[in-house]
């Protein structure tokens, strides 16, 4: 009877975990993951306290208890035997593949000019790439804010619908394309190698690709790079999972140069890809003269943040802060009227001089690089704010540089809302006073001012987001694109696409109207309608300001 009554609460306990209860007992947000792990553990208690009922307590003959006991246990020993886990979502749930079944990246044959790095040099091509005012050059866009500027998309896609141009299978990773003209560029897993590949904006049609020997693999997550290339000056930057470094002639697929960073630094590969458990994800910042990268460790002399090499020849020229590198990508921008590197480091974020890679400042932001992982960018608000977000129950928060004369500058919270804003793969996008960003996998708009929420809708999973004028282009991780307005009025859904299937992490890539979509098994590119502004509404094309 008392194995009974256990199970009966462990049940009990899972409705309350499902539906919020947890939440009110710990009075902070629980993540859907650790729902979804504390989900697990209680089915399984409760399960296991009825079968241990059944063997103990029923009156069922030993007979008929070992037939069943027996049948459960071939089960169970048949299932690990026969399946693995291939990957899980988002929220931790778990997808199943028979474990003769090879991961769809081995399937893929090479690309057409695919060559080692030493000696890529695969097409016979002198005009240089020329970037186009349209170009989507890097992560997050032009300026790194997964905002576009000087576009409005037109909703209607009931009357106009997106046409597709092409859609080709792609190698794994969760890497998203950069542009420039009619190239687009991206980071893919096949098999053994991890490569940097090109392809024709117009049909989607091999270009160059460069190779390396290097596999990063896990189950929480997944397969291959995770990091976007950057383009700038017709030269392709990208780093691997592993810590590849490449500078790439757009117009030939010549490697100018290369670094394998955790040499470089005197990295221990092992201990490093233990420490930063999901690969190394930092997308390359091009400042200046410097191409700067998350940096890492362990290492003797203590971790390094942020390396920064010399464009034209990739020698190193300074390392900067002593924190294990996140899965944020350095970002440059301008606070207190000084132009600073801001990265989000394992347990801060930081601002660095990009000439010298002196710490300006920095304040704590927890998490580890092996759970509780940093992932979203820091995004600057004014001249004196700045804002962080992340999942795991942290949420967000406002700090703001109260004293840019002390060394560090002092920094002090605005506000603080572990509920808000809990952006865990993806970033948010600022627009006239607000902020929109995936929490949790839904859908939310917060006042910048104090952190008053206003709205929550949607439930699209560990996705991403791109502004594009009034706009909100939704990446769901089913696949699916979804428009949203970009309006703290309410949550309008304006149209949708299935424009892939299956799981999808990536960030969407918006270059003129070509709208280009990826995740760990296929590409496509889509031509999205757009409209042309009113006379009285041009400042819709441009972020408003954030209030004070």
């Amino acid at each position: 009877m008392r194995v009974w009554v256990t199970a009966a609460s462990l049940a009990t306990a899972i409705l309350l975990v499902r539906g919020g209860g947890l939440e009110l007992v710990f009075g902070t947000a629980i993540d859907a993951a650790v729902r979804n792990i504390i989900t697990l553990i209680l089915a399984f208690a409760a399960l296991m306290s009825l079968f241990v009922w059944f063997l103990r307590e029923s009156g069922y003959s030993w007979a008929r208890k070992w037939t069943v006991g027996g049948a459960l246990a071939g089960l169970v020993v048949a299932g690990m035997a026969l399946l693995r886990v291939e990957r899980v979502s988002g929220d931790l749930v778990p997808q199943f593949a028979w474990r003769w079944q090879r991961s769809p990246d081995f399937l893929l044959e090479r690309p057409r000019g695919a060559a080692p790095a030493d000696d890529a040099a695969p097409l016979d091509t002198t005009a240089p790439w020329t970037p186009t005012p349209g170009d989507h050059p890097r992560f997050l866009g032009a300026d790194g804010t997964a905002t576009v500027t000087g576009v409005l998309l037109d909703p209607d896609w009931e009357a106009r619908p997106p046409r597709q141009v092409w859609r080709r299978p792609l190698g794994a990773g969760w890497s998203g394309f950069a542009t420039c003209g009619p190239h687009a560029v991206t980071l893919e897993q096949r098999g053994d190698e991890e490569l940097v590949t090109s392809y024709s904006l117009e049909d989607g049609t091999d270009g160059w690709a460069v190779a390396v020997p290097a596999r990063h693999q896990t189950v929480l997550g997944g397969v291959g790079p995770r990091s976007t290339p950057t383009i700038h000056g017709g030269i392709v930057y990208a780093t691997g999972a592993t810590g590849w470094l490449h500078a790439i002639d757009g117009a030939t697929g010549r490697v100018v140069w290369r670094k394998d960073v955790c040499a470089d630094l005197g990295i221990d590969p092992a201990a490093h890809a233990l420490a930063v458990a999901w690969g190394r994800a930092g997308s390359p910042l091009v400042v200046d003269d410097l191409v700067v990268v998350p940096g890492g460790g362990p290492r003797d002399g203590g971790a390094a943040s942020l390396v920064a090499y010399d464009r034209a020849d990739g020698s190193r020229r300074w390392l900067a802060g002593d924190r294990q590198i996140a899965y944020a990508s350095p970002v440059i921008a301008t606070l207190a009227g000084r132009r600073l590197i801001i990265t989000v480091n394992e347990g801060e974020a930081a601002g660095y001089d990009p000439a010298d890679g002196q710490l300006v400042w920095r304040c704590e932001w927890p998490g580890h690089s092996s759970s509780d992982a940093n992932c979203s960018q820091p995004v600057p608000l004014d001249d004196r704010r700045f804002l962080l977000s992340k999942g795991y129950g942290l949420g967000a928060a406002v700090f703001r540089i109260a004293d840019p004369t002390a060394t560090p500058w002092a920094i002090e919270p605005v506000w603080r809302e572990t509920g808000l804003l809990k952006t865990k793969f993806t970033s948010v996008v600022l627009r006239d006073g607000h902020v929109y960003g995936l929490s949790d996998g839904i859908l939310e708009c917060v006042a910048v001012a104090d952190g008053r929420r206003a709205w929550k809708g949607g439930r699209y999973g560990q996705g991403q987001v791109l502004l594009v004028g009034d706009l909100i282009v939704v990446q769901a991780e089913s696949g699916e694109v979804v428009l949203v307005e970009a309006s703290p009025t309410a949550h309008r859904v304006r149209a949708r696409l299935a424009a892939l299937s299956g799981q999808t992490w990536n960030n969407p890539t918006l270059a003129g109207d070509r709208l280009l979509v990826r995740n760990a098994e296929e590409a496509a590119c889509y031509v999205v309608p757009r409209r042309e502004p009113a006379a009285d509404a041009t400042a819709a094309l441009e972020p408003g300001p954030v209030g004070r």
